[in-house]
């Protein structure tokens, strides 16, 4: 009974499965792999970046109008000063020029939106980059998968055609199968920060229309009560 037991069998954990993968498919998993990090390293960089810059527009708004009709707008001011939020430093630019014309507000705002949108859009170009070499990166691994299996194919000796053939469809599937996972993930996360700093702009520019809007009205009731 004991001659008749098997040897057990030895299963791969999850790190030396993954080194076989990598190590099977060639030069091109590691080059695939170097751009999947460096997409994720721009994705990290960019979600704390948004947690940063981002606010709650509504609510900053409601603060801001709840000090300017108080003519209390160096409090407001002071409020934005506080806050890394690009919101914040729009409005902030704006109020600053609460006591002059309405083009001076508007020309204040669109310059502070024009400094505050590239750093919402900044490095986001090359996320989009980084998915698209990682199918390309895939694709050329598996064109060098087939080279090399057709070649097994047409010059090996026949004991040795099996073995080279493996070699080649294994280097043509991990490369593809690695190049897709790294480019369906970067191209998701880089719709979520798109959609994120989409949103974040839209709202800076809806609540600078905001802020024109009141500083203007205010200063116009302010003009009715001393010519009263």
């Amino acid at each position: 009974m004991e001659e008749v037991a098997a040897n057990p069998v030895v299963q791969e954990n999850i790190i030396q499965w993954a080194a076989r993968f990598m190590n099977e498919g060639g030069v091109f998993m590691w080059i695939i792999a170097i751009v999947w990090c460096m997409g994720i390293a721009i994705a990290v960089e960019r979600l704390k970046a948004y947690f940063k810059f981002d606010v709650d527009g509504a609510s900053m708004m409601g603060n801001i109008k709840k000090n300017v009709i108080g003519n209390q707008v160096q409090d407001a001011i002071q409020s934005c000063s506080e806050s890394p939020a690009l919101l914040s430093f729009v409005m902030k630019n704006g109020l600053k020029r609460a006591n002059q014309s309405k083009e001076q507000i508007q020309d204040a705002l669109e310059a502070s939106i024009l400094e505050a949108v590239p750093k919402i859009e900044k490095r986001l170009s090359y996320l989009a980059l980084a998915a698209n070499l990682s199918t390309l990166l895939g694709l050329l691994g598996t064109i060098q998968g087939l080279i090399q299996s057709f070649a097994a194919v047409a010059q090996a000796e026949a004991s040795q055609k099996a073995q080279l053939l493996a070699e080649g469809i294994a280097v043509a599937m991990n490369t593809t199968a690695l190049g897709l996972v790294s480019a369906i993930s970067l191209m998701v996360v880089h719709s979520v920060l798109m959609a994120r700093g989409e949103k974040m702009i839209q709202e800076i520019e809806e609540n600078s229309v905001k802020l024109l809007d009141l500083l203007a009205t205010k200063k116009g009731s302010s003009s009715m009560d001393k010519a009263a």
